[in-house]
């Protein structure tokens, strides 16, 4: 670690201007930036936590029926608060890393990093969620832009992310069991006629859409409706827990998985 100057704004205007200092970056839960500064591959001059802004946190429905979960919220809240409502996304936060990670992780933070492994920008992606920040509302399909990349511009921080309640979803993840982090993951949602299907961990895009399967499941909404089709290997992550080959194979099986438990 290195010496930088510690900011910990109580309201989002505060946290903008602190932000507007020279190699100012935001803090959230954590998880990712402090392995990153200890190994000094980041050397911000001031880091801003965004913790300690109270409309930043909680989980609540809006008037249009949507959940609405504040970007400070920790994973374990999520699975705690969003049960009733949102089951599928509930179970999904209740089964990000171990507890220490739970309790200290963040949505906003885990979107605005956007890991091609981690399980929250697929369950953004399947429910066309809604992601808010202090200047604007960004689409679901417009926010992802690939591998640690998204539509936030400089200074801009993620306040609340608004999801609208599926019939059915569900989340099934095949984790990397060290990490926890998913080596395919794969959210399905079903709104009437309407199918969304995303998939993370699998590409070397990040998150994306599997329209084939979206197509077919909306046609009939049953893990066969998947049995024959297929994911181009070709742009897979190749590592050493998986070949592009076998995480293709994995995409359809936790389709069908997902269907099934939705």
């Amino acid at each position: 670690m290195y010496n930088f100057d510690f900011a910990r704004p109580t309201s989002i205007d505060e946290a903008v201007k602190a932000l507007a200092a020279e190699d100012a970056q935001p803090l959230s839960g954590g998880q990712t930036l402090i392995p990153t500064l200890k190994q000094r591959l980041a050397q911000p001059s001031v880091l801003v936590s965004l913790t300690g802004i109270p409309e930043l946190r909680g989980v609540c429905m809006d008037d249009q029926g949507r959940l609405c979960v504040g970007a400070a919220t920790p994973h374990a809240v999520v699975a705690a608060e969003a049960a009733a409502h949102y089951p599928a996304l509930a179970h999904l936060a209740g089964h990000i890393g171990d507890p220490a990670v739970r309790n200290r992780g963040t949505i906003g933070g885990s979107l605005a990093n956007n890991d091609p492994a981690a399980c929250y920008p697929a369950a953004v992606l399947a429910s066309g969620a809604t992601v808010k920040t202090n200047t604007r509302e960004i689409a679901a399909d417009d926010y992802f832009e690939g591998m640690f990349a998204t539509a936030l511009e400089e200074g801009e921080i993620i306040t609340e992310v608004k999801f609208p309640i599926p019939e059915r979803a569900a989340y099934m993840k095949f984790e990397q069991p060290a990490s926890r982090f998913a080596m395919v993951g794969v959210f399905v949602a079903k709104y009437g006629s309407i199918v969304r299907v995303a998939v993370t961990g699998a590409s070397d895009a990040g998150v994306f859409r599997w329209v084939e399967a979206e197509k077919a499941l909306a046609a009939d909404f049953s893990p066969e409706a998947v049995a024959d089709l297929s994911v181009d290997p070709s742009g897979m992550i190749g590592d050493i827990h998986a070949t592009p080959e076998y995480r293709a194979h994995l995409v359809r099986v936790m389709t069908q998985r997902a269907v099934k438990a939705a």
